[in-house]
C-alpha cells in the first residue's frame, strides 16, 4: 500500500485564474506572450500622496470582501468540473486547501477608520474579514465540498505550501480531488508596511536590473483541481525550508533557497538540467533579487531559461506561488514562456542568469516555481508533463 502510495502521480486537471493579466485564459495568455504590463497601472493604489503601480485584476466589486469576487470569478471558470466532481465523488472526498495572507483585511481597516472617527464600528462589520479561514469558509459554501478545508498562511509562500498539502491529502486517501491555489486582494495596509520597509516602488518594478529599487504588490486568485491521474500536467515534486534568517530579509548566502530547489527536484526525482524554465521569486528587492540570482545559479548554473513575472502581474503576497504556478501551468499547455520584464541593465550585484527576453515559442515540459516569504519560509515547486 506504501509504495503503491509513493508511486502515485496527481494531475492539475484544470486552472481558474484572475490577474492582473487578465479574467480569462484567453486573455491572460495574450498579455503574458506579448509582455504587457498595462495592467499594473490602469489601477493605482496612493501611498503617501502618490501614485504607485498596482496589479489590479478587472472586476467590479459585488461581495462584501474583495478576495470573494477574486474567488468567485476564478471559481466560475472551473465551475463544470466542480460539478462533475460533486456527481462522481462523495463530498466528504472533496478537499480544499487555499494560501493567503491579508483576507479582508482591506475592508476592516476601513472599518476601524469609521470607528476611530466615530467611536462605533459600523454594522456591516464582521470578524470574518480578518478570519483567515473566511475564504477557504467561502469556497465551501459555494461548491458544498464537505472534506478537509484549511487555510495555509506564511505570507508570500502561503501559495506554494498548499500544493504539498494537497497532494498528502490525495496521497494518503483521505481525498479524492483537492480545489487547491491562492487568494489575496488590495490592501492598502500590506502597501503601507511595505512603503515602511522601504521595499516598496513607485515606479514600474525592475527585477534583476541594476536600478531595481523595490515592488509592486498585486491581487489575484488561482484555483487548481487536483485529482489522481497520469495524463496531463503533474505536480512532479515540491520542496520547503525554513531558514528564519531574519524577520523579514532573505539569508544573503541564499541557502534557504538552494535547500528548497533541491528539495524540490529530489522530490521530483529530476536533475537540474531536466527543468525547462524558472519562474523566480523576482520581487525586484535589492536583497531578494541578489539572493535569489545567487541561489538559482548555484543550483542550476547559467543556462536555465528564468524569468520573473512580477512585473506583469505585480507580487500577489498569499497569492504569489499559485499565481506563478498558474502561468506556469499555461506556459507548458499552451507552449510559451513569459518574457522577463525590465529595463535591459542587468545587476552587477546578482549571479548571471538566462533571462527570458523574447517571446518565440518554446516547447516547455517542467517548470519549477519559487515563493520566498518573510522568516524565510521557502517553497518550490515542479509542475511539468
Amino acid at each position: 500500500m506504501q509504495a503503491g502510495l509513493k508511486k502515485m502521480s496527481v494531475i492539475l486537471q484544470n486552472l481558474g485564474f484572475v490577474c492582473a493579466l487578465g479574467t480569462t485564459h484567453d486573455e491572460i495568455i495574450k498579455n503574458a506572450k506579448n509582455g504587457d504590463a498595462s495592467g499594473m497601472f490602469a489601477h493605482p493604489r496612493t501611498v503617501d500622496g502618490k501614485n504607485v503601480p498596482f496589479g489590479a485584476v478587472n472586476l467590479p466589486n459585488t461581495k462584501s470582501m474583495r478576495c470573494y469576487d477574486l474567488l468567485n470569478a476564478a471559481l466560475n471558470q472551473i465551475w463544470n468540473s466542480i460539478l462533475e466532481l460533486k456527481s462522481t465523488h462523495k463530498s466528504t472526498r472533496l478537499g480544499i486547501v487555499l494560501g493567503a495572507s491579508n483576507t479582508g483585511i482591506h475592508e476592516a481597516q476601513k472599518h476601524i477608520n469609521t470607528a476611530l472617527s466615530t467611536g462605533k464600528m459600523p454594522d456591516e462589520f464582521s470578524l470574518d474579514e480578518i478570519e483567515l479561514y473566511s475564504p477557504t469558509k467561502f469556497l465551501v459554501e459555494k461548491t458544498g465540498f464537505c472534506g478537509p478545508a484549511y487555510t495555509v498562511s506564511t505570507a508570500c509562500s502561503s501559495s506554494a505550501k498548499v500544493f504539498t498539502d494537497a497532494r498528502s491529502l490525495i496521497k494518503n486517501d483521505i481525498c479524492d480531488a483537492v480545489l487547491v491555489g491562492g487568494v489575496d486582494a488590495r490592501c492598502d495596509f500590506a502597501l503601507n508596511g511595505f512603503n515602511a520597509l522601504s521595499a516598496l516602488s513607485f515606479e514600474h518594478t525592475n527585477p534583476m536590473s541594476q536600478n531595481r529599487n523595490g515592488i509592486n504588490l498585486g491581487e489575484g486568485c488561482a484555483l487548481f483541481i487536483m485529482t489522481r491521474g497520469t495524463d496531463g500536467i503533474k505536480l512532479l515534486g515540491t520542496g520547503e525550508s525554513s531558514d528564519a534568517y531574519h524577520l523579514t530579509a532573505p539569508d544573503p548566502s541564499g541557502a534557504g533557497a538552494i535547500a528548497s530547489m533541491r528539495a524540490a527536484l529530489n522530490d521530483a526525482g529530476l536533475k537540474a538540467t531536466d527543468i525547462d524554465f524558472i519562474n523566480m521569486h523576482g520581487t525586484g528587492t535589492v536583497a531578494n533579487d541578489a539572493m535569489e540570482s545567487l541561489a538559482i545559479s548555484s543550483v542550476f548554473g547559467e543556462k536555465t531559461l528564468c524569468a520573473s513575472t512580477k512585473p506583469l502581474t505585480g507580487h500577489t503576497l498569499g497569492a504569489a506561488g499559485a499565481v506563478s504556478l498558474g502561468l506556469s501551468w499555461l506556459m507548458i499547455k499552451y507552449g510559451f514562456v513569459v518574457p522577463h520584464v525590465f529595463d535591459g541593465e542587468y545587476a552587477t550585484d546578482c549571479a548571471k542568469l538566462n533571462l527570458s527576453v523574447t517571446t518565440t515559442k518554446h516547447e516547455i515540459n517542467r517548470v519549477l516555481c519559487n515563493a520566498f516569504a518573510f522568516g524565510g519560509s521557502n517553497a518550490s515547486i515542479i509542475i511539468g508533463r
